[in-house]
């Protein structure tokens, strides 16, 4: 008996000591990708915080925190799988919702952009094609697929733009988000779609 309460301490202290160095891990991870963030080197910010994700993938911060750092690096359609998980982990974020809706907004530009484009293989397109890689899906599109994915971007960043008025505390932005509300209105509007 007293060799299985012993053994059953020893597991005990085991799994609590690993679950110590794995918070201190993650919170080393997040410290160090918060000054890269702050010192504008997105690239190293997001290597952090997917190792931090790879520890603990529980952490809003973390997602959060990945979400902005891949909008500072122009990679749209990560960050907003980055910010769909922050709110499906705490959804009482207001920020995280306006997140959201800039990395909505910006991916549908993007898309857009690709549209005006001539498509071309050539070696003087090196960069535009490496410029490309951020809009990973939508170089495979269709121009009308393109169109499609902007609107459906556009009506989810003008919902996601609304979700964070409703839970922002003190709206001081109100009027610069409505503004932005009824600009990407009126882009649906010239794509051909009401929102």
């Amino acid at each position: 008996m007293k060799r299985a309460i012993l053994i059953i301490t020893i597991l005990f202290i085991a799994v609590i000591s690993t679950a110590c160095i794995n918070n201190f891990a993650v919170q080393e991870l997040n410290n160090k990708a918060q000054t890269y963030l702050n010192n504008g080197d997105y690239e190293s910010a997001i290597d952090r915080l997917e190792a931090s994700i790879d520890l603990d993938s529980t952490i809003f911060e973390t997602h959060y925190n990945l979400g902005v750092a891949y909008i500072k690096s122009e990679k749209y359609e990560e960050a907003i799988k980055a910010l769909s998980k922050a709110i499906e982990l705490n959804s009482d974020k207001p920020d995280s919702y306006y997140s959201l809706a800039v990395a909505q907004e910006s991916y549908a530009d993007e898309i857009l952009e690709l549209n005006e484009k001539p498509s071309s293989n050539s070696d003087d397109d090196i960069s535009d094609n490496n410029q490309s890689k951020k809009q990973n899906s939508a170089i495979n599109m269709t121009p009308e697929q393109r169109k499609a994915a902007a609107i459906e971007l556009y009506t989810s960043s003008i919902a996601s733009y609304k979700k964070y008025l409703e839970k922002a505390p003190d709206k001081k932005d109100f009027e610069d988000i409505n503004n932005q509300i009824k600009s990407i209105e009126e882009e649906l509007l010239e794509l051909g779609k009401t929102a």
